[in-house]
């Protein structure tokens, strides 16, 4: 694999100090150095130089701690920008127009020390350091104490199988660390994710190797019962206030819906009996008087052993009797009871007024007489 040169991290530098230490090379300030470098077989290595004189007419890369011709592995020209591959040249190496060294698809036997030489037009600089090469670790392995549960009211404990020490979490693809909903084992090792919820369902570890690159896991993913939430129950008539009006032989369709995994079982109550209904919906197609009253639709999730309910009253559509232009009704019992009472006031002024009538003719017969 060939990738360009990752940031090294803090722990690197110091492995990097600790083997330059180890190989009892030790550079004055301003002297040409080369800075040890620990790579990963199969990866690209590098070997950088410190304080490069100025005017370089040659670098000149071997093999050991010495700098003869025997050993030598490749060189560069500037001035004739040309480069001479020598004895210990394996075809994976080259010299950048900078000086540095780089191995492609590094090998554990390019491990050893390295020795440039720097030709300039008064002498030479020369500078000896190590490279290490390491067998890339094998990518983690994950496993769960579960992998089927209820949401918000399991928890599940997450593994990850390494022997490296820089491990992170993800879940879902995003980087996770400590909170109240989850926490991380001091050596990064195990995740506790208190109150699984819906969303919680891809979990992932992964480690950071030496070079900075992340090898991950295979990826656990969980199965999480959870609802039912959002029951409706929708209706043709439509509902309002949860009265449903209908005409006498009209029909009547009933749909009950809800978020919830996996599939719930669904349930139909009619004033207060059980219906041999199982399905999501009811039609009436038409509508009697024994299937008016109250609907109860039951939402059921066996494994999350949650219940939820919405009921829908069935009642007879009235009519309405409009009064002028304006958005106003009385319904029909009211105006039967308008007429009885205009017809009752009608017969009762009518008798006042034969009333009144024969007493005044009377009144008059007597003065007469």
């Amino acid at each position: 694999m060939d990738f360009s040169r990752p940031k090294c991290s803090p722990w690197r530098e110091l492995v990097l100090v600790a083997s330059l230490l180890a190989s009892g090379i030790f550079q004055t300030a301003g002297q040409l150095s080369i800075i040890p470098f620990i790579g990963l077989e199969g990866y690209r290595s590098f070997l950088d130089l410190e304080n490069i004189p100025e005017d370089a007419q040659e670098y000149s890369w071997h093999r050991g701690v010495s700098d003869t011709e025997g050993n030598m592995i490749v060189s560069y020209r500037p001035p004739s920008n040309s480069w001479q591959s020598g004895p210990m040249f394996s075809g994976r190496e080259n010299v950048t127009k900078e000086g540095r060294l780089t191995i492609k698809n590094s090998m554990l036997n390019d491990t050893g020390n390295y020795t440039v030489r720097v030709d300039v037009s008064g002498g030479s600089h020369r500078a000896t350091s190590w490279l290490e090469i390491r067998e890339e670790e094998s990518d983690p392995g994950i496993s769960t104490n579960t992998t089927s549960v209820v949401e918000y009211m399991d928890s599940v404990a997450a593994f990850c199988h390494t022997n490296a020490t820089t491990i992170r979490w993800y879940v879902n693809g995003l980087q996770v660390s400590s909170n109240d909903l989850m926490t991380i084992s001091p050596d990064g090792k195990t995740l506790i994710i208190l109150k699984v919820s819906r969303y919680d369902v891809i979990l992932r570890c992964a480690l950071e190797n030496i070079l900075g690159y992340l090898q991950k896991s295979e990826q656990i993913i969980l199965t999480v019962a959870y609802g039912p939430d959002n029951v409706r129950l929708r209706s043709d008539p439509s509902v309002f206030n949860g009265m449903l009006s209908a005409e006498l032989g009209s029909k009547v369709e009933m749909k009950c819906t809800s978020t919830a995994f996996p599939e719930p079982k669904y349930r139909w109550i009619h004033n207060g009996s059980l219906l041999s209904i199982s399905e999501t919906n009811i039609t009436l197609p038409s509508l009697t008087w024994e299937q008016m009253g109250r609907y109860r639709c039951i939402v059921e999730n066996p494994v999350a052993q949650l219940t939820m309910y919405r009921d829908i009253q069935i009642q007879r559509k009235t009519g309405y009797l409009p009064i002028g232009e304006i958005d106003f009704y009385i319904s029909g019992s009211l105006v039967v009871f308008l007429i009885v009472m205009t017809v009752l006031g009608g017969v009762y002024l009518c008798g006042i007024l034969v009333y009144l009538m024969i007493n005044h003719f009377s009144t008059r017969t007597n003065r007469a007489i």
